[in-house]
């Protein structure tokens, strides 16, 4: 378990054409408030949840909305992770969870989003201009997306969420000091968080010491939240307490079948 603890938001960014990610340029502003990254508290030996609820993900102490605990839990009880890292993303809440391999959370951080709602890609966007990207376009899309390292058209890398829509997660862009991307990071509401073309921007120290060695290697699966359905719709998931009380009551009345039958 890594506890990490507030940190600076360094500067640094990231530049590509349309059918990569938004292009940047090397800022400086020095005034930039901190990012809210959250602490997780570890587990305490075998009296943690993860111990007492093996089939569900760890959130430790961070608050969490109901979709994002149930789509992480899904995830975790089904194993749809395959083994490997995986993000949840909340548009919602703009929030970005970082969980390893066994469900257990890592860290928590804000997110920049598509400036458009919406859980779907237009077709063709990821070889699109800027200039011919309406706002209605301009949207970051809910699924579960196998993601891994790769780089853009200017060698710099970033996690391809959905490679054909050029959607990926990578260090907030900064090259628009009009846009203030790092003061809507840093603020308490998901309100203004809604600003990319559809790249999720994150905190740089947070993409360059969490999710890349996360996603280094193997890559890791990511996983969108939708906001205008519901994740059972996009990930076809349930909900983990509801299947665990119905498998109890299923062995269970399988169980007095067999007694009753035996005792025939």
């Amino acid at each position: 378990m890594v506890v990490l603890a507030m940190v600076v938001l360094a500067m640094a960014m990231l530049a590509q054409p349309a059918a990569a990610t938004e292009t940047a340029v090397r800022v400086s502003i020095t005034s930039a408030p901190a990012p809210r990254f959250t602490p997780v508290r570890s587990p305490q030996g075998k009296s943690s949840d993860v111990a007492a609820r093996p089939n569900r993900a760890y959130f430790g102490n961070l608050q969490a909305s109901n979709d994002a605990r149930h789509t992480a839990d899904w995830i975790v009880d089904s194993a749809d992770n395959q083994g490997r890292p995986f993000i949840v993303v909340d548009k919602k809440d703009a929030r970005v969870y970082l969980f390893d391999p066994g469900g257990r959370i890592r860290v928590a951080a804000p997110a920049l989003l598509g400036m458009a709602r919406g859980d779907h890609s237009v077709p063709g966007i990821g070889d699109r201009e800027y200039s011919d990207m309406p706002l209605d376009t301009r949207t970051t899309p809910a699924g579960r997306f196998v993601a891994e390292i790769g780089v853009n058209t200017r060698g710099e890398d970033v996690v391809w969420v959905d490679y054909v829509a050029a959607v990926s997660l990578h260090r907030v862009v900064t090259s628009n000091a009009g846009e203030r991307r790092l003061q809507r990071l840093a603020t308490p509401t998901p309100l203004d968080n809604r600003i990319s073309y559809g790249c999720i921007n994150v905190p740089a120290q947070f993409y360059e010491k969490v999710v890349s060695p996360a996603f280094a290697g193997r890559g890791g699966i990511v996983y969108v939240l939708p906001e205008m359905s519901t994740p059972r719709e996009v990930f076809a998931s349930y909900n983990v307490e509801e299947w665990s009380h119905a498998v109890v009551h299923t062995r269970q009345d399988t169980g007095m079948a067999a007694a009753a039958a035996a005792g025939q």
